[in-house]
């Protein structure tokens, strides 16, 4: 994922737990697509249903924390959300996110230099450009990125082992 992209942005604050990105109440439900519109229900009710694909989540620090439930992830992507940037990741929330093929990048300045609304561009693993400003951002390893464009790491052993 070497290619560019660009994405209207939702700026969301520090300590973004799991149980805020899908509540436990709704975890019973059959299948993550039935989930999608309780998505940051606790924090904004509305937002899942502002949610476009091709958007991007734009988070403070401790992005994920709580627990490890892997459906956070899975609603995330289901959303349409191409990537998450933020301060930093709660580390389990970074696993499950790549294993689910959701790009997830690390930048401290973003968060403080862009408004809800704005419009973005990416280029993974190189630079974010946003409102007449560059931010270099750190590559993810090779292996990482595999997952990434496979779609998930289940993708991406089916392809490298001839079973897709």
């Amino acid at each position: 994922m070497t290619e560019s992209f660009t994405g209207k942005i939702w700026v969301l604050d520090d300590d973004i737990d799991t149980d805020i990105i899908i509540p436990t109440d709704y975890l019973a439900l059959k299948s993550v697509d039935d989930m999608k519109p309780y998505a940051f229900s606790p924090l904004r009710p509305e937002l899942a249903g502002q949610i476009t694909p091709g958007d991007i989540i734009v988070g403070g620090k401790n992005f994920g924390c709580g627990s490890s439930r892997e459906q956070a992830p899975e609603v995330i992507k289901a959303l349409g959300i191409k990537c998450i940037i933020a301060r930093s990741f709660a580390r389990i929330f970074f696993r499950n996110s790549i294993n689910n093929g959701l790009l997830l990048i690390e930048c401290d300045a973003l968060h403080d230099e862009v408004k809800e609304g704005d419009t973005i561009e990416v280029t993974p693993g190189t630079v974010i450009k946003a409102n007449g400003k560059e931010y270099t951002i750190a590559s993810l390893p090779d292996n990482l990125m595999e997952i990434i464009n496979a779609g998930g790491l289940v993708k991406a052993m089916r392809k490298r082992n001839g079973l897709s």
